[in-house]
């Protein structure tokens, strides 16, 4: 069965053929690094980490790149570089925040079981890319300089007499809609209402750099700009995927596919454009004033990290999902009994009954409920299967010991209280059994009683 994948480009699903089955290349749009990642950012991130496992099954570890970015020159970054280090020089501040908040965030994807992508490039490495770029927009016509300021211009790109696509036609909106639908800058030096940065000026502290098309006072790139460079620089002018969040069709892939097309005289950037859905949280849109934005973070505290990925994973990446609390229980449910039958098994060939659901535009549910079936006629299938959904990361035994670590259960005392309960069950003093089980049952100790004894774990 070959692998489908749906294009937001051409809103259908479509057979996926890469430019170079020897160099799959996928880029996908990574955090920007000025405080801790929320649980939204967190589905890109299992998304297409799941797709990039599926693609190395597919093709060879050694033939699939996989490029995430960081932003690290951000409005953001420096208005929280300002408020945190308000006694440092702003370039000292913003050099803390970006390296607190990236090492935060590592450490929260690699607990959500996400691999390390092949590359992961940080916007302030490729100015000079980013320059270069820049350079050939304004010299073919695309972009202008305007009061230290580099713009592109949409319109300039739709009247080009060439095979370059239509500004507007992966967001399906056109240059009318985008003014109505959009929050435009104003600006006197605009000459379109849709023209967007490139390049602007530093204001006096901020981090700046050389600015390009002769402009001599220093500047800083716009946001879109670097996602073009980094793509351009680690997949070239062309490559197989490009994904991220729904929100960023319009304006940031947009723009991306704009400048990149534009610079290059490309008709494409990417083959295959992919965005996951919104998320909510118990069926309210997340935000600080709802008082129900959550953050990676603050859940690895309560839950691990594969419980998330599971909770995630349910839902089929395009849809949008409702992230509630009901769920994460029975995902941890679901993981408990999958981590006590299949964690210490000599892992099989993931079945093709989960792997053709994934085949199908990453279709995760399905392969969920595969993966149910699976429990009870092939084990070492359902091992391998696990595994290849960036499952099962440690032993049975481990898996336990953190439960037991995080709920506080000293299980050198529910041991004690089992053996007691087992001699009073001996003795037929069931009164006293009972007592003992109710006991357990206040410390959050859930038990089962077998021909081979009797069994405990944390319950949920």
């Amino acid at each position: 069965m070959e692998l489908r994948l749906h294009d937001t480009l051409t809103r259908e699903k479509r057979t996926f053929v890469p430019l170079d089955a020897s160099n799959v290349r996928m880029y996908v749009c990574g955090p920007t690094v000025y405080d801790f990642a929320h649980i939204g950012n967190a589905r890109p991130v299992i998304v297409f980490d799941v797709l990039f496992r599926l693609l190395r099954h597919l093709y060879g570890e050694a033939h699939v790149k996989y490029v995430r970015n960081i932003t690290d020159v951000d409005d953001k970054i420096n208005d929280r570089a300002a408020r945190d280090f308000p006694g440092l020089p702003l370039n000292e501040a913003i050099r803390k925040v970006t390296e607190q908040t990236g090492k935060q965030f590592h450490a929260d994807v690699d607990a959500l079981g996400a691999l390390r992508p092949s590359v992961e490039p940080r916007a302030t490495e490729h100015i000079a890319e980013m320059r270069e770029i820049i350079e050939r927009l304004v010299k073919d016509g695309f972009a202008y300089v305007a009061e230290d300021h580099v713009l592109f211009s949409p319109q300039a790109m739709n009247a080009a007499n060439s095979s370059l696509p239509r500004y507007g036609a992966l967001s399906n909106r056109s240059l009318d809609e985008m003014v109505a639908g959009a929050r435009v800058d104003v600006a006197p030096y605009k000459k379109g209402n849709t023209d967007f940065v490139l390049w602007k000026p530093s204001k006096p502290g901020e981090p700046s750099w050389p600015s390009p098309a002769g402009i001599k006072a220093e500047g800083r790139p716009g946001w879109h700009i670097e996602c073009s460079a980094m793509a351009w620089k680690h997949l070239g002018e062309h490559f197989d995927i490009h994904g991220g969040g729904i929100d960023l069709v319009f304006p940031h892939h947009e723009n991306e596919v704009a400048q990149t097309c534009c610079a290059f005289h490309q008709e494409r950037m990417a083959n295959y454009w992919m965005h996951n859905g919104f998320l909510q949280v118990e069926s309210e849109k997340m935000s600080k004033s709802l008082g129900n934005f959550i953050t990676i973070h603050e859940l690895l505290k309560d839950w691990p990290g594969e419980v998330l990925r599971l909770n995630m994973l349910k839902t089929h990446y395009r849809s949008p999902i409702d992230w509630t609390m009901k769920s994460l229980e029975e995902s941890a449910r679901t993981l408990d009994d999958w981590y006590r039958v299949a964690a210490d098994v000599e892992p099989g060939k993931p079945a093709a009954s989960v792997v053709e659901p994934l085949l199908d535009d990453l279709n995760t549910s399905l392969a969920i409920a595969a993966l149910h079936s699976l429990r009870g006629s092939d084990v070492p299938a359902l091992a391998g299967s696990l595994r290849l959904l960036g499952f099962l990361s440690e032993s049975a035994a481990q898996w336990e010991g953190r439960k037991q670590q995080a709920s506080g259960v000293d299980a050198g005392e529910v041991e004690r209280l089992i053996t007691e309960r087992t001699a009073a069950r001996a003795r037929k003093d069931f009164k006293e059994s009972d007592r003992i089980r109710d006991l357990l049952a206040a410390m959050g100790v859930a038990i089962k009683d077998s021909k081979e004894g009797t069994t405990w774990e944390v319950a949920r």
